[in-house]
């Protein structure tokens, strides 16, 4: 009866401590699910997070109005015409008449040269001359009277010929002083500088006592004239526009010095043929300059006015130039499409303003991304923001 009591008093307390092992258990196993749940979330989300910050942020704009209607290009000014004058003979300057700015008519005395060395070629060329005249005028009279003897059989045929072939060689060695005398009178004639034509003064490059050296690759001009009662504009119009130009065209110009006034000038001539490295035609305008405003070589804007577009000309539309893309296949843009992934287009450049650029191929409802990463690629995910608002 005791064993029994003793028994019973020992194994009394063995249940509840099975059950407090298994409840631990239970906890414990709880608490690693629950754990290992909480990493895996966690790894999920970070993942996620990772993810999303791979996909670049972009700014979007779209493209501006249509611009076709007008079109300002640049261009200089030159004289309707411009000759440098050389001199021809050499020697040293005596005198010069005219300066820059002074106004000359055709003809006009510009300058004179001394010539000493041409002025004795000219005097021993015309004492040549008087020789081979009276050489000449011998030998005429000579073959007149040998003429008249063989007539008379009184001497040889022979000789009488050889009288005539005397005189013709004396006949042709005058014409060759002849010459002579003419082309150095004519070299002399060059010791008067004269304006080819009436203008303006444009340059002097030389003085009193001045040496001049002609014809060589180092000879400068001594003057030159220049025609401005007209002037020539010369302006690269690019492709986009060339169908555009014909003769007669108005357009309107300013330069710097007037401010925004603007003057009148009309298209007279078209190189009718666009330039493969440029991508442009060059057109020649010309201005009535008879008020004597404008100076040839200044700088001028020249804007083009158009009716409409026309067929030929395509709509262009204006895009930041920071959204240009240089690839391979050719210049593009990055534009998002409605799942926000990006989407590479080709495009046209119609006219460069600087910070802005012309172009053909998009409209004004696409998504232009500026300042595109260099490596981003077509079907590329994007998150876009509209320029001027917050992400």
């Amino acid at each position: 009866m005791a064993d029994t009591h003793a028994a019973a008093v020992h194994g009394g307390p063995r249940p509840h401590l099975r059950w407090i092992i298994v409840g631990g258990a239970c906890v414990f196993g709880i608490i690693v699910v629950a754990g290992t749940l909480t990493r895996l979330h966690d790894r999920h989300r970070l993942h996620g997070e990772n993810v999303a910050a791979l996909v670049p942020s972009v700014t979007v704009v779209h493209p501006g109005g249509h611009a076709v209607d007008t079109l300002v290009l640049p261009a200089i000014l030159q004289a309707w015409y411009s000759a440098p004058v050389y001199a021809r003979t050499n020697g040293y300057l005596r005198q010069w008449y005219v300066d820059i700015g002074q106004k000359v008519t055709a003809g006009q005395l510009l300058a004179e040269i001394d010539t000493p060395d041409v002025d004795l070629q000219l005097a021993g060329a015309r004492a040549a001359l008087g020789t081979r005249t009276a050489q000449r005028d011998l030998a005429r009279i000579t073959s007149r009277r040998w003429d008249r003897l063989n007539a008379l059989n009184a001497v040889s045929q022979q000789e009488t010929d050889e009288r005539r072939g005397n005189l013709a060689a004396s006949e042709a060695t005058r014409h060759e002083s002849a010459a002579d005398v003419e082309r150095l009178e004519t070299l002399s004639g060059f010791k008067r500088i004269i304006a080819p034509f009436a203008g303006v003064v444009t340059s002097r490059a030389t003085d009193i006592g001045a040496l001049i050296v002609a014809g060589t690759a180092a000879s400068q001009p001594l003057f030159t004239v220049s025609d401005v009662t007209r002037l020539r504009l010369y302006v690269r119009v690019p492709q986009a526009y060339a169908a555009r130009m014909h003769d007669g065209f108005a357009a309107r110009f300013t330069v710097p010095d007037y401010g925004t006034r603007p003057f009148d000038a009309r298209l007279i001539h078209s190189a009718d043929a666009v330039d493969s490295q440029s991508g442009t035609m060059l057109v020649q305008l010309v201005y009535d300059n008879a008020a004597n405003l404008l100076k040839p070589g200044a700088y001028a804007q020249v804007t083009f006015r158009f009716d409409g577009p026309g067929p030929q000309a395509p709509p262009g539309v204006r895009i930041p130039a920071s959204s240009l893309l240089f690839r391979r296949e050719g210049t593009g843009v990055a534009l998002v499409d409605g799942s926000d992934h990006a989407r590479i287009r080709p495009i046209s450049i119609v006219t460069d303003f600087g910070t802005e650029l012309e172009v053909t191929g998009l409209s004004a409802q696409d998504r232009i991304i500026t300042n595109p990463p260099d490596d981003i690629g077509d079907g590329d995910p994007v998150h876009p923001h509209e320029a001027g608002h917050g992400a």
